[in-house]
């Protein structure tokens, strides 16, 4: 049996909220791309998917102010997720039009600043201490700035080294890489990019 190198610690919190929010731009199962958030209802759907990434996220409801801030978030993401994977290609979603990257930090970095944070420990039984952000007493909850926080977290800290963007067929997805042969984010792209390939070579030999 070959080797295939051991499987990665299950990534942090601020990485788990960076993924997410990057792919939320999404293949549409029909050759195109779709966008989870284009209007408030979808930003607090995913809200209410994605617990941990705000405070008391089960009466958030977005508006459209924090679905513009928050977009611009994760296009700024997505531009650095994109240099995050040199040398290799980036999504295909949004390759063509990407952020530059000293606008993508500039972003970021304004957005991120908009509530001042603390460090706060958490310890559960069986687990090893964890520290993250939370806004400090009596700074007001901004979930772009809590969103642009963990995108920071993320790309500064050692999960970067694994994100990878998938070239399957019809996938624009970015994930991380578990062991070093992992090519595609999920086991069906695999199974696309391998007959892809296969019709590929019979049309040469053709």
């Amino acid at each position: 049996m070959p080797i295939i190198g051991r499987m990665q610690d299950s990534p942090s919190r601020d990485t788990r909220i960076a993924l997410a929010l990057a792919l939320t731009v999404r293949h549409d199962g029909q050759g195109g791309t779709a966008d989870d958030l284009t209007d408030p209802a979808g930003l607090t759907a995913w809200v209410a998917a994605h617990p941990d990434a705000v405070p008391q996220a089960e009466a958030f409801a977005a508006d459209a102010p924090t679905l513009a801030a928050v977009r611009e978030v994760r296009a700024a993401a997505r531009a650095l997720f994109a240099r995050a994977v040199r040398p290799g290609e980036p999504s295909p979603a949004d390759a063509t039009r990407l952020l530059p990257v000293p606008q993508a930090l500039r972003r970021l970095n304004e957005a991120a600043a908009r509530t001042p944070t603390v460090p706060v420990l958490a310890w559960a039984d069986a687990a090893d201490p964890v520290v993250r952000a939370a806004p400090a007493q009596g700074a007001p909850a901004d979930l772009a700035a809590t969103l642009a926080q963990a995108v920071i977290g993320f790309l500064a800290g050692p999960d970067r080294q694994r994100l990878r963007a998938c070239h399957a067929p019809r996938c624009v997805r970015y994930f991380l890489k578990e062991h070093p042969r992992q090519e595609w984010c999920k086991p069906s792209c695999g199974n696309r990019a391998r007959v892809a390939r296969h019709q590929d070579r019979h049309r040469r030999a053709g």
